[in-house]
């Protein structure tokens, strides 16, 4: 969008279309692929059919995307809270739940002071526990089978975007970067990350992997996405040494990982979360609050993955095809589809009508970021269809969130749809499609992004708009 152009505030968003037919015909006027089933199939339909992963039966095709709650004790642990979303996701009735939680493989690598991690001078492997008998009881409670629910353990290091204390910043970087050293405070006289300290460091995921095996989790997410440590490495085309340059390079770690997780925790599943493309950073435009491109003279493009060198505005789907191909070899099977990162593109990664406190206003109708993650998906299922892949970027569409979703699996474009935002507010939105119950319209989420926005200001992350408990806290 050009700068000069007014504000977007006139989208329209999608709750305010009344049938799936205004919703189609408003989809193509903007010229976006995106189709709405007009009749929800429940348990019946596409999205309650089973699937195998790694085999485990999955028996419906929602997911819980992983995020993080800012709701932890200083050191690392659950609270109240971080139970309670926990408890809720099981309530939601999807049967795989994606991580629950981002959680920090050491302290140092916490996005925020509030974060989980694998703090080992705690009874950590007890807590972990705790969150899964969270999950298993939520799903009790509306009448659901604990023993179907498929459970992993995002692990992450932060990297760049590291905050582990109220100190402020305090970021690891993995290369310089032209646009974004500035905006974490890092100058070029900061050191990068050495090959010895990332050892250390894949020394530690593969330790936070042990502990999740211990807790009982089924899985572990090897976290690749959103511009933490190892989507940085994935990117990390202007490094030296034995993690950057090449792709064998740039996937160097995340190989070890996969193989020295196989080699310490037999039994325990490997899937990974990854951003499959990226986009040059965002920043807001001084006249109108709006989020233009930033850096782009700097071409070819060389600090990102899934991004065009020569247009970084646009994607590149080498990188991630190649990756995709990585993964098959090395038989993780289950794989996250994300893009983006919610520090430079947030419009993109996290497709909202009302940004965060310190975002910007969207460049273009949310409609076409949410197009672009069901694009990016569709790209990558046709390409590697024996894959598992699980798809982002549904929350924006509100009430027609159930029908795009299970259009988008009858079509074989995904084969699970995960919803991150929508848990937060609505956490039984997926076990009301599946019984074929109304939608609670007073509860669906509309992107206000205060989860987002009560982080940036030191709060836990909540619905405060929607959520009564939250809603108590302020």
């Amino acid at each position: 969008m050009d700068p000069s152009s007014p504000s977007p505030a006139n989208f329209t968003q999608p709750g305010r279309f009344k049938t799936v037919e205004e919703f189609g015909l408003a989809m193509a006027a903007l010229g976006v692929p995106i189709q709405c089933d007009a009749e929800l199939r429940g348990r019946a339909g596409p999205l309650g059919q089973p699937l195998d992963v790694y085999g485990h039966t999955l028996h419906n095709r929602f997911a819980v995307h992983p995020m993080e709650g800012w709701d932890g004790t200083a050191d690392g642990r659950p609270s109240d809270w971080t139970r309670r979303r926990w408890r809720r996701f099981g309530r939601s009735g999807a049967k795989l739940i994606w991580g629950g939680e981002a959680f920090a493989v050491r302290e140092d690598g916490r996005a925020n002071p509030r974060q989980l991690f694998c703090n080992e001078t705690v009874d950590v492997v007890g807590d972990l526990s705790e969150l899964i008998e969270e999950v298993r009881a939520g799903h009790a409670e509306v009448g659901e089978d604990p023993d179907e629910l498929f459970v992993g353990l995002q692990l992450t290091h932060s990297g760049r975007w590291s905050c582990p204390s109220e100190s402020g910043p305090a970021p690891r970087i993995a290369y310089h970067h032209p646009v974004l050293d500035a905006r974490a405070g890092i100058s070029l006289a900061d050191p990068v990350l050495s090959d010895a300290e990332l050892r250390e460091i894949l020394d530690s995921y593969i330790a936070a992997a042990r502990v999740a095996m211990q807790a009982g989790f089924h899985f572990v997410d090897i976290k690749c996405c959103h511009g933490y440590l190892l989507h940085e490495l994935l990117g990390a085309k202007t490094r030296e040494g034995d993690f950057g340059g090449s792709f064998e390079n740039r996937t160097r770690f995340f190989r070890e990982l996969v193989e020295g997780v196989r080699s310490a925790c037999p039994g325990l599943h490997v899937a990974t979360r990854v951003s499959v493309c990226d986009s040059v950073p965002f920043h807001k435009h001084a006249s109108n609050e709006v989020g233009v491109p930033d850096g782009i003279e700097h071409r070819p493009w060389r600090y990102g993955f899934g991004i065009d060198a020569e247009d970084p505005r646009q994607p590149d789907f080498d990188d991630s095809q190649q990756f995709l191909g990585l993964c098959r070899e090395l038989a993780v099977r289950l794989v996250n589809i994300t893009v983006g990162s919610p520090y430079y593109c947030p419009h993109l990664q996290r497709p909202a009508a009302y940004p965060p406190s310190d975002g910007y206003l969207p460049p273009e109708d949310p409609l076409l970021s949410v197009a672009y993650h069901l694009e990016a998906v569709r790209h990558c299922k046709a390409a590697f269809p024996d894959l598992v892949l699980v798809g982002s970027g549904y929350s924006y569409l509100q009430e027609f969130l159930p029908g795009v979703a299970q259009h988008e699996v009858a079509a074989g474009h995904v084969d699970v749809v995960g919803i991150g935002r929508m848990v937060l507010s609505y956490p039984e939105l997926p076990l009301d499609v599946l019984r074929g119950d109304p939608l609670q319209h007073k509860r669906i989420c509309r992107t206000l992004s205060d989860c987002t926005t009560s982080a940036r200001q030191g709060e836990i992350s909540g619905c405060y708009p929607l959520d009564p408990d939250y809603k108590k806290l302020r």
